[in-house]
């Protein structure tokens, strides 16, 4: 039986945690949520949830996964398989399953969640999200071949091949950079297509202008860094 883990970056989401947390499937092992500084009840209402609370004083989606990861390393049990999944209840935790299976089944190292058109709920991606990710995986695909039509952030990866991936961004640019790696390391991957909807609340990256620029100007330094690595 894999033992899986997920891991749950989280910035003031008192409204929509728990319920994310619920729909998890109950055969994952454990669910880690990083409060990113929240000033609300984010933390008090994941921990009646079940799941494991931890804090990360540094503002960033990465600065948030980069601790969750770090307290995986440090536990006596292991872990094989790692899920990434937003706090917003934005994407179907109950269909964590979908892009586990591949990992599974199949021995595939990294698999994405991917937002298709036709599985998104009217508005639940801003016309930002929908053209830095057109923009980010046409640039993988010419650069690299790559095949990925998603920077999702729903996302399972072998817990080893995690590690062999050295992660390192503290902000925006976590999973383009998960992404590039697994395709400059010869990774496996896939893309699983998953329904989506309408987050609870106003997202921090693509909901302000400064966001969507600041998380745009960093996908696309990654890129060019490994493109011309």
């Amino acid at each position: 039986m894999n033992k899986v883990r997920v891991i749950i970056p989280a910035y003031n989401e008192e409204s929509s945690i728990a319920k994310v947390i619920k729909d998890i499937p109950s055969h994952i092992s454990e669910v880690i949520v990083v409060d990113n500084k929240s000033t609300d009840l984010t933390s008090k209402n994941a921990k009646e949830a079940g799941a494991t609370v931890l804090y990360e004083p540094h503002m960033g989606y990465g600065y948030a996964c980069l601790n969750g990861l770090s307290y995986l390393e440090n536990l006596e049990d292991i872990t094989d398989i790692v899920v990434f999944l937003d706090g917003d209840y934005s994407d179907y935790p109950d269909e964590m399953d979908k892009i586990l299976k591949p990992i599974i089944e199949e021995d595939i190292d990294l698999v994405i969640g991917a937002r298709v058109k036709s599985k998104r709920e009217k508005g639940s991606m801003t016309f930002p999200q929908i053209f830095g990710n057109w923009l980010a995986t046409s640039l993988m695909r010419l650069f690299f071949n790559s095949k990925f039509t998603d920077l999702g952030p729903f996302r399972a990866i072998n817990y080893q091949k995690l590690l062999d991936l050295n992660m390192e961004d503290k902000t925006y640019g976590w999973t383009v950079e998960m992404q590039l790696k697994a395709l400059k390391q010869n990774f496996s991957y896939t893309e699983v297509e998953m329904n989506y909807r309408n987050r609870i609340g106003t997202s921090k990256v693509s909901g302000t202008m400064k966001g969507a620029v600041m998380a745009g100007v960093k996908i696309l330094g990654w890129i060019f860094k490994y493109t011309f690595k």
